[in-house]
Parts: C-alpha cells; structure tokens; sequence
C-alpha cells in the first residue's frame, strides 16, 4: 500500500516536502530499506537515500532507522525528502541579493520584496533560484560535484525577509527535516489592522485550501479539514487603528500568518488576497481615506517581513540565529503611522 505526494496537489506536496509513507505488503521478501526504497520512489538515487537516513529522514515505525535496516512485512515507512526540482531549465541570472551569510553548507538570504523564489508557471526567470545558480556556477561540493540551490522552505513572493537555502543534499535533508519537526525558530513582523486588546496571544485553526477558491487559504475551526497550525504573537507598536506585531510560526503552513490574523479579524495591512487592502478602520474624513491611498502607495504589497531565523547548523550542529533590519517600504510606512497616532493629524503628503 501506498499514500504519495503525488495524489496530493502539487502545493501540499511542496508543503510536505515530499513526505512519502509506504506500508510493506505481507508478502515482501525481506531486504535492505535503501534498496526497497529505490524499488518505489522516483526518480531518486542510493546516494540521496543514505543521505536521507544519516538525516534522520526515513522512520521506521516511526523511529529513524540506518541504510541496513531491513524491511519487515507491514513496517510502516516515512520518508521525507526536500522538494524535488521543476522540470524546467534553470537559467542562471546576474541579479544581486542581499546575503549575511554564507558557507559550504548553506546561504542565507534576505529576500527583498517582489522576488520569486522558484521558477513556475508565469516566472520562469527572474527569480531567487536563478540568481543562485549564477552565483553558484563556479563552486564545487566537498565531492566536487558542481553547487546547486537546494530549497527547504520558501516566502511568498511579496513578502520580504531571511531565509536558508542549502548548498549540499545533506544539509537540505537536514534542514528539510527540522523544518517538518518545527524546531526552526521563525519570527515575523506584520503591520495589522485594528488594535488587539491583550499584549500577546496564540491563534489555533486548521488552515487548508478554500474550497470556492483554491489560489487562497482558509481556517476550518471546527478542525475536520486542513492541516493544525498555530500562530504565536505579541504586540510591538501600537498606532490606534494599525499595530505592528511580531508573530512566531509553531508550524509553517501556506499562507498561515496571513490567513490566521484575517480569521482573528486583523488582516494585513494592504494584504489584497486576504481584504486588507482597503480601510478596515479609522473615520470616514478625505484626509484619512488620501493618508491611507499613500501609505498603500509606499507600500504596495502585505505588510509582511520574516525578521529573523534560528536553526542548528546541519554540519556542526551550533545554534545560528540570524536576524533582519525593515526593508525601506515597511520601515517607510511605519514612521508614517508613528507621525499620523502622535499628532493625530494626517499627513497628506506622498
């Protein structure tokens, strides 16, 4: 028996990381976990399975299990792999990033707003990856094979901020792997609609695709549907009819700080895809309507920014955190709100 990613939309299993589980049949003959893997899994290699056992990325009855583990009659096996590459060509492109840090290892990248992270459907160039590979084209593994982006995680492509990308298959396994554990540490700063009564709180709710809308998320509260998903957040700045809060992801769904902060009825402000992209509060004056029309001008996109990362590193196992200032649209918008609440007047200047 058999449950494969690829029944599921091609979104959850970039989600899921390519998380496959295979039930042994009565009547298999005994044989090395390695091998019976091959036998099932696609367009895969011995070399990525023994990396993704090192990784601790193949449970046997749930327990991680060595290359020569052998393959019982109704063992359940879970394998998780990071997201395999796009059938497509990945061009290499001259397009400067933001990196604070770098290694054999891995990169860590400070998206700027509006970049893609993958090639896909619509954009093929231009993206995060393709200024990888050009970066890349000229560095080795330690085994001398030729360095390639391995994604473990994404961000959205209008939302700004750190993220990891590995440079060996055996970080990618590993970090894969935390990343499915929850032991990343993901802080995000978002700017809100409305005032929140409490300093800090949690948001629990079942996040899965709308099912009259599938390009957007939605909460199934009564948790039949979706996937569990947990929001951490606390209140950084107040402004009256905005706040400015940082969220920490308990674990990492498509979409989930957006969708669980409209479920709580505070969307981001100017987040169009979850209606926060019109006046939610405030007063009905010109002015403040014209002071709303600017900062969405200065910051067209959800007010959304990953400001830090904190993970073990996959080869030598010490804690990095790495943290991230405001890109300039986020930070100009801010001193925007900061002038408007401690005048309490608007400032009707672009």
């Amino acid at each position: 028996m058999k449950e494969d990613l690829n029944d599921l939309p091609q979104e959850e299993r970039e989600e899921m990381y390519e998380h496959h589980r295979f039930v042994v049949d009565k009547g298999t003959d005994i044989l090395r976990i390695d091998k019976y893997l091959m036998n099932l899994i696609p367009n895969t290699s011995r070399n990525k399975i023994q990396q993704a056992t090192k990784a601790g990325c193949i449970l046997v009855n749930d327990k991680p299990e060595k290359q020569n583990y052998r393959v019982k009659p109704l063992d359940v096996i879970s394998v998780l792999l990071p997201n395999p590459p796009r059938e497509i060509e990945i061009i290499a492109e001259d397009i400067p990033l933001l990196v604070p840090y770098e290694d054999d290892d891995l990169i860590i990248i400070n998206k700027e707003p509006g970049l893609v992270v993958h090639p896909a459907y619509g954009n093929y160039t231009g993206t995060l990856v393709n200024a990888l590979t050009y970066r890349f084209q000229d560095q080795k593994t330690k085994e001398g094979d030729p360095v390639r982006p391995l994604l473990v995680h994404r961000i959205d492509k209008n939302t700004s901020g750190i993220m990891i990308v590995a440079k060996s298959e055996l970080a990618q396994m590993n970090l894969a792997k935390n990343f499915f554990d929850h032991t990343i540490d993901r802080k995000y700063w978002a700017l809100v609609w409305g005032d929140f009564k409490e300093d800090e709180g949690t948001i629990e709710g079942n996040i899965g695709r709308n099912p009259k809308d599938r390009l957007v998320m939605t909460v199934f509260p009564d948790g039949e549907n979706g996937k569990h998903a947990v929001t951490h957040y606390k209140v950084i700045e107040r402004f009256g009819y905005v706040t400015l809060i940082e969220c920490q992801l308990e674990t990492g769904r498509t979409h989930q700080i957006r969708v669980h902060l409209k479920y709580i009825g505070h969307p981001l402000f100017n987040d169009a895809t979850y209606g926060g992209d019109m006046i939610l509060k405030g007063t009905t004056f010109t002015k403040y309507k014209q002071f709303i029309k600017n900062c969405f001008q200065l910051i067209p996109r959800q007010a959304l920014h990953a400001k830090s990362l904190g993970f073990n590193h996959p080869a030598t196992g010490e804690y990095k955190l790495f943290d991230s200032d405001l890109p300039s649209d986020f930070s100009a918008v801010l001193e925007k709100w900061r002038h408007y609440s401690k005048h309490k007047t608007v400032d009707t200047e672009e």
